[in-house]
């Protein structure tokens, strides 16, 4: 339907009823104020939205790890640190069995 058409229709609607004693004092000033001070929502609204609601979500599971690493017993404390340093200097013991210069 044409909107310039529909807007025809509905203010001469409008126009043609008269106002009813029932509605407050200033009502639609009151109604168009608050619709005037809403701006449309972007795509850039929409992806903080998005962002903010995961990034609240990834703090509740951070802190859920947080504690349950407090509660669940480790094996072998000096372990973890060994891991570590293998994982690090792989790539360097990788090199030097395989007689490649790190040139």
């Amino acid at each position: 339907m044409n909107l310039l058409e529909l807007h025809k229709k509905l203010i001469a609607a409008a126009r043609a009823t008269p106002p009813d004693d029932r509605v407050p004092y200033a009502f639609e000033k009151r109604i168009m104020t608050r619709l005037a001070g809403k701006t449309a929502l972007t795509v850039w609204d929409l992806w903080g939205r998005a962002l903010s609601r995961a990034a609240v979500v990834c703090v509740i599971f951070m802190l859920a790890l947080v504690v349950a690493s407090f509660y669940v017993p480790a094996s072998n404390p000096d372990s973890l640190s060994q891991d570590v340093e293998k994982t690090l200097f792989a790539a360097v013991d990788n090199t030097s069995e395989q007689g490649g210069d790190l040139r």
